[in-house]
């Protein structure tokens, strides 16, 4: 039997030395392993660079020019108490606590407080951009540059609270170094992304990290789209930019869920596109302007869907429509279901006024809705949101019977002088009250409470019913029971007036 012996080669692979006898196929597989070695440390670099960037040095460096810090003044009026400790009467210590205590007091002596942020320039000429709540109540603010340079901001040039987004301007000695924004559309999840800002007063502080999640909703504002990060933010980041891989902002940093208040890996900013909107209306207008419907909307549930007979959960149901309001004036009607606007499908019901607040004002657009069961166009024309709009007032006649009964897991009955002024319900509102609640019921479940008021019953064959007596659910709840539903839609207001539909089971 012929010994063989082998020896290691590159990439691991052994050869016998029997293999010497065939030189062309020696040669052959030699050239093999050879682009083999090739294509694995080319994709080995690949992999390398995949899993993150190897520095952000230059990129940094470039950049941090145009990120300030921002300190602000603010000056509180008011006593600033200190507790009195409890001292025995006749106590040495008595006198010596009482006049130490006393001199603490400080009545009525204004005090200075003092907080810090983030910035970032956006135009040489000395405009900047940060958070509204960095700035928000103060008497002075200064930026400080990078080179230590500090300037102190003579106008505040807009504010939006919505957005938390604010405009500030300075008079520079010389042209200042400014960001340009990119697109937090293209942006994806596990895209990376570097963060610049002052955390803790620690200026000019560089974290990376990668695009966590988009869109996300943390219930801080009627249009919250964040970008979530999990490079480092921490307080006093707020204001500062979120950058791409090419140095452009995708963000603004904004807010952390923490429990300490330093960083966990979860931080949100505004996307560049909310963002590119607001600034340039505070250039121009001195205010964010937004687009304006006029209706009170709310999430279409799953027993909301079958009741209306839709076959999934999706779009905006309308609670209540505000009188003289571009969507009275086109013709929507409480209990519509908005499934598009001005050709985006809403998909969820927080989608809606993202998309009107962005519609130009005294643009018309087309809006779908979903009404018996039928789908029809109406066309709107986009008003602007005005800082207050008073409520839908519903227009019923007060009833002169005064029935009680139980049903649904509900102690109903007429409205009544005594019970609006039992639990205190507004005068423009009307329909049957709601007097008690079974804590097992469906109705208990969704929140439903004494001092309620049913406004209407709404169903497939019903096609939005006002009611003023028990009698009047009954007779829907029975029809609707005949039809073979699992579900009722009512209409319930609370005693201050605010709406919203609740589906209960029928069973």
């Amino acid at each position: 039997m012929k010994k063989t012996i082998t020896r290691p080669v590159a990439a691991g692979f052994r050869f016998s030395r029997g293999w010497r006898k065939h030189g062309l196929l020696r040669s052959s597989v030699l050239a093999a392993a050879g682009l083999l070695i090739l294509v694995s440390a080319l994709t080995g670099s690949a992999l390398s660079q995949d899993r993150g960037p190897r520095s952000v040095a230059d990129l940094a460096e470039k950049l941090q020019g145009a990120v300030v810090n921002i300190s602000t003044t603010q000056t509180l009026k008011g006593t600033r108490g200190v507790p009195l400790p409890s001292i025995p009467k006749g106590s040495p210590f008595e006198e010596f606590f009482e006049d130490f205590f006393n001199r603490q007091q400080r009545p009525n002596r204004p005090r200075k407080v003092n907080s810090l942020g983030s910035g970032f320039v956006i135009d040489s000429s000395g405009l900047i951009v940060t958070n509204n709540h960095v700035i928000d109540g103060a008497d002075e603010i200064f930026v400080k540059f990078s080179d230590d340079t500090k300037l102190k901001v003579i106008e505040v040039v807009g504010t939006d609270s919505k957005a938390d987004l604010a405009l500030l301007r300075v008079k520079p000695e010389k042209p200042l170094v400014a960001l340009e924004f990119g697109d937090s559309a293209k942006m994806r999840v596990g895209d990376w992304v570097m963060a610049i800002g002052n955390p803790f007063g620690l200026g000019g502080t560089v974290t990376l990290g990668i695009i966590s999640a988009k869109k996300r909703d943390i219930n801080s504002g009627p249009y919250d789209e964040f970008i979530q990060t999990d490079a480092a933010i921490n307080r006093g980041n707020s204001g500062g930019p979120l950058f791409d891989m090419e140095g452009k902002v995708i963000g603004v940093n904004t807010a952390i869920i923490s429990p300490s208040g330093g960083s966990i890996g979860i931080g949100f900013a505004v996307p560049s596109k909310t963002v590119v909107d607001v600034v340039d209306q505070l250039r121009r207008f001195g205010e964010a302007r937004r687009g304006w419907l006029g209706v009170h909307i709310q999430r279409v549930t799953d027993g909301i869907a079958e009741s209306l007979g839709m076959e999934k959960a999706s779009g905006a149901l309308v609670a209540n429509v505000a009188p003289g309001s571009p969507a009275e004036k086109a013709g929507v009607k409480v209990g519509d279901v908005i499934l598009s606007f001005d050709g985006s499908m809403i998909d969820n019901m927080r989608k809606l006024p993202r998309l009107v607040a962005r519609a130009a004002i005294g643009k018309t657009v087309e809006v779908e809705i979903l009404r018996s069961e039928k789908k029809k166009t109406l066309k709107v024309t986009i008003a602007k949101l005005a800082k207050k709009k008073e409520p839908a007032k519903a227009e019923i006649k007060e009833p002169t019977e005064t029935e009680k009964t139980s049903l649904l897991g509900l102690s109903i009955s007429s409205m009544s002088a005594e019970l609006r002024s039992k639990y205190k319900i507004a005068k423009d509102i009307n329909g049957v009250v709601v007097t008690g609640v079974d804590p097992d019921s469906d109705a208990a479940k969704k929140s439903i409470m004494p001092g309620n008021v049913i406004v209407e019953v709404k169903g497939r064959e019903l096609k939005g019913r006002k009611v003023n007596s028990a009698k009047d659910i009954e007779k829907a709840v029975g029809e609707a029971r005949k039809s073979g539903r699992g579900s009722v839609l009512l209409l319930i207001a609370s005693g201050s007036g605010g709406v919203r539909f609740v589906a209960l089971s029928l069973e």
